[in-house]
């Protein structure tokens, strides 16, 4: 809470807070707020191209493709959809535990 929101009662307190500046070590005048983010998974790198999943896999990176997002097994593994997609055409299990591979849900 800020001094400008609490209610003074009596003459004494008013001559101390009447200007809430004041009392301040510092003002602040500017902020540039700066906010990162990750996917919430316990690795946090595909098991297949080894590049981090914030980051286009590495067929995505030299031919650019609008279908690199991340999926996730019902394993909770997650993959580029692109190496997922590539992995599938010759096995059907999830490259870390090898369970069937079902898709669980997609971010981009």
């Amino acid at each position: 809470m800020s001094t400008t929101d609490v209610t003074v009662t009596s003459e004494d307190s008013q001559k101390k807070t009447a200007n809430p500046t004041e009392n301040r070590p510092f003002v602040l005048k500017k902020w540039n707020a700066l906010a990162i983010w990750a996917w919430d998974v316990e690795c946090d790198t595909c098991a297949i191209c080894r590049v981090h999943l914030m980051e286009e896999c590495l067929r995505c990176q030299s031919e650019p493709n609008a279908d690199c997002f991340v999926v996730w097994g019902d394993c909770n593994h997650s993959f580029h959809h692109c190496c997922m997609s590539q992995w599938i055409r010759q096995n059907n299990r999830c490259p870390l535990c090898q369970q069937d591979w079902v898709v669980q849900r997609t971010g981009k």
